[in-house]
């Protein structure tokens, strides 16, 4: 399948708790990254997408799922012309890639990723 989810994330006000809880389910382990302003948990099953998990003061509680694509700009600009609503991006995650979070013409909130290295 070409443009697959290629990494899942946990906006939290508890990470700590959303740790013990998919540790204990699933088996997840977790490696904390300093992020400057914040701490970003990343985890790895051993097949499909891993992910993160975060806090952000005064955010809902939700899941964010983003499918991989080889041109940000290309992909945002067709999301836009297809009747999406831009949120956020193209923007840089330095070292990383390039994000832009939209909702769909039907209200959903989706993301989509373009690493610094080909997928």
């Amino acid at each position: 399948m070409s443009n697959p989810f290629v990494h899942l994330e946990l906006c939290t006000p508890d990470v700590a708790k959303a740790k013990e809880f998919y540790t204990s389910l699933f088996g997840w382990t977790f490696t904390d990254n300093d992020m400057g302003e914040m701490i970003y948990s990343t985890f790895k099953p051993s097949s499909g997408p891993g992910g993160g998990l975060f806090t952000m003061p005064g955010m809902p509680t939700f899941w964010l799922a983003y499918v991989g694509v080889e041109d940000i700009n290309a992909a945002t600009d067709k999301a836009k012309s297809l009747g999406a609503t831009l949120h956020n991006g193209p923007m840089e995650i330095p070292g990383i890639g390039w994000m832009t979070i939209l909702g769909d013409p039907t209200g959903a909130t989706i993301a989509m990723f373009q690493p610094n290295q080909p997928m």
